[in-house]
């Protein structure tokens, strides 16, 4: 475990305290990979895998070993962290010495100094899962008790994630919402110009548009912006 350790009861009200506001959900997830290697039993590294559809991706890690570790099963296509996130389970690899369940990714992990390793699901969202995988240079380093703290804390860490995971999406999309709200309201005074210089019908100034658009190889909203910058007497940049 780090040098710096922390008191679990603080670790959680800490994960309870982040202000999504203030941060973005990859702040989140490394606060939780950096907490977790502060608060549990014999955490030497932890990373935090998330699963969306069947593209894995390791969101956050405490280590260049860590990293590694998880994407080796990624490229194989199974291992304790992807089986954790798939099945919301946990799964506690006790002795990477005599582990057959993973028997090549254990071989690889004891080799570089892994004796145990430990993978805990979490629930994100409907279409996200992801697991919180905690490695350790002991062999049996993750005994009952050090589980329960673990499952304690991915419970807490779950629900910061959720949130955040959340928020991010609900913040992309007002700002996506935001934009095509923009680009309508540009389009509408495009066609308002157009239906003056050739006077047609709102339907004829949109297919104008359209056409100019198609024609040149440009989105419609471009071709709407310059328009409404060339009658308003700005400089097209």
């Amino acid at each position: 475990m780090s040098d710096t350790s922390l008191d679990p009861t603080e670790a959680f009200t800490q994960l309870g305290r982040i202000r999504l506001a203030e941060t973005d959900l990859d702040g989140v997830l490394d606060r939780i990979a950096q907490l977790a290697r502060r608060t549990l039993t014999n955490a030497d590294e932890v990373s935090v895998t998330l699963l969306s559809g069947d593209e894995p991706r390791t969101a956050a890690f405490t280590s260049r070993l860590a990293l590694s570790l998880d994407e080796r099963q990624y490229q194989a296509g199974h291992g304790p962290c992807l089986d954790a996130a798939r099945a919301g389970a946990t799964i506690s690899l006790p002795d990477t010495a005599t582990e057959s369940r993973w028997p090549e990714w254990s071989a690889q992990a004891r080799a570089e100094g892994v004796g145990s390793s430990l993978s805990i699901g979490l629930p994100v969202q409907e279409t996200v899962f992801g697991a919180l995988n905690v490695h350790s240079a002991k062999p049996e380093a993750f005994d009952d008790e050090a589980i329960m703290l673990a499952e304690a804390f991915a419970g807490y860490a779950a629900v910061a994630l959720a949130n955040a995971h959340l928020y991010d999406t609900t913040a992309s999309m007002a700002q996506h919402m935001q934009m095509a709200m923009q680009s309508r309201a540009v389009i509408e005074q495009a066609k308002g110009i157009v239906m003056a210089e050739r006077r047609c019908t709102p339907d004829e100034a949109f297919a104008i548009l359209a056409k100019v658009s198609q024609d040149s190889n440009r989105k419609l909203r471009d071709v709407a912006a310059a328009l409404v910058e060339r009658a308003s007497g700005g400089q097209r940049r």
